[in-house]
């Protein structure tokens, strides 16, 4: 007897019989995301199996692209975020200021607390000065994170083998807690969840504010797409970079003193006064008590701060 194919029925390897889709299970296979489909299996147990196994790679991508894959958000470099303890304590210094200088060039407690408006927001630039010195120290633990990187291409590695053993000697390395420690190992925990190497190191130069870091994270992206030497490029745009980097720890390092000399001379005007005050009791009396004096004292405060802020400016090298 010969049989439509409305009688056929498909079994499994088991021997069991294939159960038949739900409208409602057909729908879910079509919203289900293209990065977590799986194939159709004989085998429903199989099938499961199968789907488990692409959506832990699928919830991993998602982990590691939102930074919750360790439990901790990935940092933004760009931005510094301070404590309520620096918010206290930088407070504290702005309003410690603004008191010493309200003394020094008025001897008022209303002036104080005019100059203590303005002051409240000296946290404000403190973190500016903060996120450059993480910036610089980031910079200065890329450079040799990168000099290890190539050192490992340059031993015949593979670049995402390369990038495990890089991490290990920063590891080794490390005495304590360390910027590009944690995101040589973001990016190795990318490459694991099956995304490119490039796609990481992209994902690092969006957040790192970093123009060396940018560039060396789009060589990374061409090398991988050419048919070029990789090795020989990484390499080579490693060495280039790090010289650079290596040039400007040499300026900072050449500047520091000039910086030191820097701080000195910004308290020197104001330890002359308490020093001529000190030494000639009401020598100052009449800039305190006339409008002539105060409007004198309040031009030499302008003068004061303006240098302050430019003595700053002069130093900031940019290369």
């Amino acid at each position: 007897m010969r049989m439509v194919r409305s009688d056929f029925i498909p079994y499994t390897s088991s021997g069991r019989p294939v159960p038949e889709r739900t409208p409602a299970e057909l729908r879910r296979k079509a919203e289900l995301p293209e990065a977590a489909a799986v194939p159709e299996a004989a085998d429903p147990e199989e099938g499961q199996r199968a789907a488990a196994r692409s959506g832990a790679r699928w919830s991993g991508w998602e982990a590691w692209r939102t930074g919750r894959s360790s439990g901790q958000q990935a940092t933004d470099y760009r931005i510094y975020k301070l404590s309520p303890g620096e918010w206290l304590l930088y407070g504290a210094e702005g309003v410690a200021a603004a008191g010493a200088a309200a003394w020094i060039f008025y001897r008022s407690l209303g002036a104080f607390f005019l100059l203590a408006l303005p002051a409240a927001a000296y946290p404000l630039l403190k973190k500016k000065e903060l996120q450059r010195r993480r910036q610089q120290r980031l910079e200065t633990e890329f450079r040799e994170g990168i000099l290890i990187l190539a050192s490992a291409l340059n031993a015949g590695y593979s670049p995402e083998n390369a990038m495990a053993e890089a991490a290990g000697e920063l590891r080794m390395l490390a005495g304590g807690p360390s910027m590009i420690l944690q995101e040589f190992d973001r990016i190795l925990a990318a490459v694991r969840t099956n995304v490119p190497l490039e796609k990481a190191w992209e994902e690092f130069a969006l957040r790192c504010g970093s123009e060396d870091i940018r560039n060396f994270a789009e060589v990374i992206r061409v090398a991988k797409r050419s048919d070029g030497d990789l090795t020989g490029i990484i390499s080579h745009t490693a060495d280039m970079i790090s010289d650079k980097l290596r040039i400007k720890e040499e300026i900072l390092t050449i500047t520091s003193g000039k910086r030191f000399e820097q701080r000195i001379m910004n308290l020197i005007p104001a330890a002359i006064v308490l020093y001529i005050d000190l030494s000639s009791p009401g020598f100052f009396d009449p800039m305190y008590g006339s409008a002539a004096g105060r409007l004198i004292m309040t031009g030499c405060l302008a003068v004061y701060a303006a240098a302050w802020l430019l003595s700053g400016r002069i130093l900031e090298v940019e290369i």
